[in-house]
């Protein structure tokens, strides 16, 4: 019996040791809800159209319907847009002047780059290149005058990150040689 007695409280002694040591503990917790963050990358899109073809007769006088047009397309990021305008034999040729928003950037002896910023869109905005969408022929054109080539060309890239136009230029003409293989352009 004494045996018995020990293996008795024995056990007991390991039961009140195992639910000291294992007993249940009420832990005050919390869990919020997740929060899912995706990145998706921004875009910068542009076209160029004209509608009135690109193939001239320069007649002495004569007001030529020309109408390029840059479109930033819908969703957009704030952006600035650029025409490059690249003349050769314009000069005392060929009158026009650019439409307005347009402000002028930079100027060679054959092109004349020109700007305006647009913020994130999304819709299409387009703008017009040309102030009436028309050029003018000089009257004193004749069989003599060599001819003339008028070429636009379209840029875009994004504001965010460029301290100002004259950078964002520099940014998108140095990298155009190598990215773009054929920018939207439009003679």
């Amino acid at each position: 019996m004494k045996a018995k007695k020990i293996v008795v409280i024995a056990l007991a002694l390991v039961l009140m040791c195992g639910t000291c040591i294992g007993g249940t503990y009420a832990w005050l917790m919390a869990k919020s809800d997740t929060i899912q963050n995706s990145f998706t990358v921004g875009k910068v899109a542009i076209t160029l159209e004209e509608t009135t073809g690109n193939e001239y007769k320069m007649i002495p006088g004569a007001t030529v319907a020309k109408d390029p047009k840059v479109t930033v397309k819908s969703g957009s990021e704030e952006c600035y847009v650029f025409v490059k305008v690249d003349a050769t034999n314009v000069a005392n040729v060929l009158v026009y002047e650019i439409a307005d928003g347009w402000t002028m950037l930079t100027e060679t002896a054959t092109s004349v780059v020109y700007y305006r910023e647009q913020a994130a869109t999304d819709a299409d905005v387009a703008y017009d290149v040309l102030k009436n969408n028309q050029i003018t022929v000089a009257e004193d054109v004749n069989v003599n005058t060599a001819a003339a080539t008028l070429n636009f060309t379209a840029y875009a890239i994004q504001k965010t990150g460029m301290t100002d136009a004259a950078d964002a230029w520099a940014t998108v003409s140095t990298a155009a040689a190598d990215q773009f293989a054929t920018p939207a352009q439009n003679g």
